[in-house]
């Protein structure tokens, strides 16, 4: 991704934007559960509320930490059996030009 989403926040409210990033340094740091696995929570996650561009960032993001398709795939599975199948066309429409 070249530009952040946020910027216009950013510009509008940088107290606001420094909140957030803090919250996602946090909630995105190295800890119990291996980077990988974080994003492919979040992937699904964003599967979830409609978010193709999420969907396909964080999957990148997290076949750049190891994540094989498979993985990918078995993520949205377990989406798809919790949120309905409206995150499986979410996912289609971001994972389209990545796997």
């Amino acid at each position: 991704m070249s530009e952040n989403p946020l910027e216009v926040i950013k510009n509008a409210d940088p107290e606001f934007f420094d909140l957030l990033e803090n919250t996602s340094q946090t909630a995105l740091s190295e800890g119990s559960i291996p980077m990988k696995y974080k994003l492919l929570i979040a992937m699904s996650l964003d599967a979830a509320a409609g978010a193709v561009n999420g969907v396909q960032n964080l999957a990148i993001g997290a076949m750049n930490e190891g994540a094989t398709k498979e993985e990918v795939m078995e993520a949205l599975r377990i989406t798809q059996y919790i949120a309905g199948v409206g995150s499986v066309y979410t996912a289609a429409n971001a994972l389209k030009d990545v796997l």
